[in-house]
Parts: structure tokens; sequence; C-alpha cells
């Protein structure tokens, strides 16, 4: 992860209006299956690996630098540094819950931390006012980062749709907002270092996960390891 600090420190007012998906499993199957979303990963200004599945068959693939970086380990990162850098950092998605916990919690763990901004859409399709309003209010707020919690693929198509647009990076962090705010617990780290986090996620909602993983993850070994594609 330390090329990319790096990178984003040198070029982070080159890089306003672009975003960076961070990729898993469960988007990469749906960028194979469906062409428009493949189009979003790819115009992005990168799309790096969370999750070590990614990351290993990157490597086998011949690019060995390449290590897994997940949303939540990014943001914790970027903002260990920001105070350093001034960086400003806007939050675009989840609920008003999960923000003011979140909120209160990077208060008190990074302080110095600059929070430009805050907005919660609804559970719908903005329609075209609403929606630039609201990249009007990003806008002002002159972020650095604009963190962007809606979920995947729905977090992609929106920054995508947003390039250009919205004046600051824009990265996709799916859960990364309920991990910081507490409602969902990371897996100890030794689950992390040996590919399990998946499995403790599926342990917290399996409900909601079990078809998800079940359905992608075969689809991920067959299309990558075995199909080669």
């Amino acid at each position: 992860m330390n090329w990319l600090l790096k990178y984003l420190a040198q070029n982070i007012h080159q890089l306003q209006g672009d975003y960076i998906c961070v990729s898993n499993v469960h988007t990469t199957v749906v960028s194979y299956e469906d062409a428009d979303y493949r189009a979003v990963q790819n115009g992005g200004l990168m799309a790096i690996p969370d999750g070590n599945p990614l990351a290993q068959e990157a490597r086998r693939r011949g690019y060995p630098q390449i290590q897994r970086t997940t949303g939540p380990d990014l943001m914790m990162e970027v903002f260990r540094q920001s105070t350093a850098h001034g960086w400003r950092h806007y939050f675009y998605g989840s609920t008003q819950e999960v923000q003011e916990k979140m909120i209160a919690r990077l208060q008190q763990e990074y302080p110095g931390l600059v929070i430009a901004g805050t907005d919660v859409p609804p559970f719908r399709e903005l329609t075209p006012e609403e929606d630039a309003l609201a990249v009007a209010r990003i806008n002002q707020a002159q972020p650095d980062f604009v963190w962007v919690g809606l979920g995947a693929p729905k977090q992609e198509r929106w920054m995508a749709a947003h390039q250009g647009r919205v004046h600051g990076l824009m990265i996709g962090v799916g859960a990364g907002f309920d991990f910081f705010s507490g409602n969902v617990r990371r897996a100890p780290l030794w689950m992390q270092k040996h590919s399990l986090e998946w499995l403790y996620r599926l342990m917290q909602d399996p409900k909601r996960l079990f078809q998800r993983y079940w359905s992608t993850n075969l689809k991920f070994i067959w299309n990558a390891t075995i199909r080669r594609k």
C-alpha cells in the first residue's frame, strides 16, 4: 500500500474528479458478466484488489508487486497522514446513524482530521435536480477525498457517472463506513492474513451473504483459475 499512499500524496490535486474502485471477488465476477459495469471498473484511475484471491491471481499472472489493499485499510492509512498533508474528507452514503457514529469515532481516533462534509442520499435514484445539488454541496466543501459508501455495484456506477463533475478523488469503500462506525466488526488479523475475512463476514450476516459468496466465489474460481479468463 505504500506506493499508493505515496502516489496519492504526490498527485492528489491532479486526481480531482477521478475515482478508484476497491475491487473484490464479487465485483470482479459482476464485471465479467456485465459489460457496462466492466467499463465502469476499467474507466477510473485504478482498481485495487480488496481480497487475497485477486492479489494472488494478479501475482500469478505476472504482477509480483500486487498486494491486497482493503477499503478500510486504505481509509485508515489516509486518515493517519491527513493532518500532515492538510487533506479534507467528504463522506457520501450509508445512513445518518452510521455516519454520525463513524464521524464521532474518526474525530476521537484521528485528532485534527478535517471532515469537510457528509451526505446521506435517499435509497432511490436521485432526480437530476437532487443530483446537481448533491454535487454542488460536495464541490462547495472542497474535499480532497470523497469516500463513497453506497455498496457495490451502485457506488462504482455513481462514481463513474460523476467522473469529472465531483471535485475530489472518489473512492468506493463499500462496508468501510460500517467498520468505522463500529456496526460491523472486522475479522481478526490472523483471519485477514489467511484470506478468511469473507468467512468471518459470512458468520456475521449469513442470510445476506451466503448466496452471494457461494455463487461468486465458484464463478471466480472457474473463470480465473480454470478458464484463465
